[in-house]
């Protein structure tokens, strides 16, 4: 017998013994793998509760548009008295035309002005929001048309009373019907609807998207608040990596058409769709990490209780050592034996943490109604710290078992 089928030997000599050890304790065995069990399935679920709660605001993210900026009225100054932000909008509709015609990194653009209203249809009502907007609007929000029809340039020119409906208003004011072709009063003014919007959900700050009211900027504007305000504008770049040319080019427009000094700050704040997706995710990863950090507390602690029961297995089985040593097994056998038995105590609870975790992530996303996603690297991870645990807390008590003295030990009653 050569010294490699020597090794084999050894090291399946040492596995048999390590099983047999674990079988003959069989409820302490469990109890003791308990705490890698709750511990390695508590890490899944909560960074797939994490992960899924991510993943949802990344996609409330993308529901805002394609590559989109949103350039807001800014702070102002008059008479010496500092506004408030938003106060006081200096945007007019030629800076629209100008940013379309002077700003090449810029695909759509269109204002934005909102306002609530109640809304009747035949003799059902609704508190909702107007929004009017260019015909392009729903191209930059990158939003489909349900039904029907959107409205046109010569609708916007002419301040035609048109619209189209979100899923919500629709619900409200026509249940179970095509609201297609129908009429609806906002205040006195009556509306006909020449489309649905397709349905958007809510946005990242928890807004049902979905209720509101498209109608054309002009109509909104002049028909509906009787002003000739321009409350935002909306624009969306020729591609994600043109954003910041996009806004670069926007800002330094602006800031010539409303005649700003070098020494001025801007009369207006422009917010892109990557810094709202960068800071939300952001949030989400640091929930993640503090979901998953607390999980990992009850790792640590079934890795103690690894340690304190092999500790107490070393106590109970001296005399066994002792006889094993005395017929010839050297200190690396009894080390290895014990730290193979941690590691399998964790890497079996492990297995079955595993399984708890999925399953309870299932239960979460069932029962609670949240997002979650599993990450297969979640999994890996979880598992090899398991077994990463096992080896550390078990390495004490093999290395104690290890160092005894065959003597002493076989004179331990």
């Amino acid at each position: 017998m050569d010294d490699g089928e020597v090794f084999d030997v050894r090291y399946i000599e040492i596995f048999n013994i390590a099983i047999d050890s674990l079988l003959r304790n069989k409820t302490r065995a469990l109890l003791t793998m308990l705490g890698i069990i709750i511990g390695v399935g508590a890490v899944i679920a909560m960074v797939a509760v994490g992960q899924g709660a991510t993943a949802a605001v990344e996609a409330q993210i993308a529901s805002l548009g394609q590559n989109v900026l949103i350039v807001f009225p800014g702070a102002q100054t008059q008479g010496g008295v500092r506004l408030s932000a938003g106060s006081t909008s200096t945007f007019t509709l030629d800076d629209i035309e100008a940013i379309r015609s002077d700003c090449p990194a810029v695909n759509w653009v269109s204002p934005q002005a909102r306002t609530g209203r109640q809304v009747v249809a035949g003799n059902l009502n609704w508190a909702t929001t107007i929004q009017g907007g260019y015909p392009e609007f729903l191209s930059i929000r990158d939003w489909k048309i349900g039904s029907g029809e959107m409205f046109t340039d010569q609708d916007e020119r002419a301040a035609s009373k048109v619209c189209l409906l979100g899923q919500t208003v629709v619900t409200n004011l026509f249940p179970g019907q095509d609201p297609v072709g129908e009429i609806i009063r906002v205040g006195k003014l009556p509306f006909r609807v020449l489309g649905t919007l397709a349905a958007k959900g809510q946005n990242a700050m928890g807004q049902d998207q979905d209720d509101v009211i498209l109608a054309p900027f002009s109509t909104v504007q002049k028909k509906i608040e009787g002003s000739d305000r321009v409350g935002s504008i909306l624009i969306s770049a020729v591609s994600k990596e043109s954003i910041p040319e996009a806004q670069r080019q926007v800002s330094e427009l602006l800031r010539i058409r409303h005649r700003l000094q070098m020494w001025e700050e801007n009369d207006f704040t422009i917010r892109n769709q990557s810094d709202i997706a960068d800071a939300a995710s952001s949030t989400s990863r640091i929930m993640t990490m503090l979901l998953g950090s607390i999980a990992s507390v009850s790792l640590i602690v079934g890795g103690i209780g690894i340690m304190n029961i092999m500790l107490v297995s070393v106590t109970e089985r001296t005399r066994e050592i002792g006889i094993r040593m005395s017929i010839g097994a050297r200190r690396s056998d009894i080390l290895q034996q014990f730290l193979f038995e941690a590691v399998m105590l964790s890497v079996l609870g492990g297995l079955i943490g595993v399984v708890l975790g999925l399953a309870s992530s299932s239960l979460i996303s069932t029962l609670a109604g949240w997002p979650v996603f599993v990450s297969p690297s979640s999994v890996a991870i979880a598992f090899i710290f398991s077994g990463a645990v096992g080896m550390f807390f078990g390495f004490y008590p093999a290395r104690k078992a290890a160092g005894l003295s065959p003597i002493d030990a076989l004179r331990y009653e």
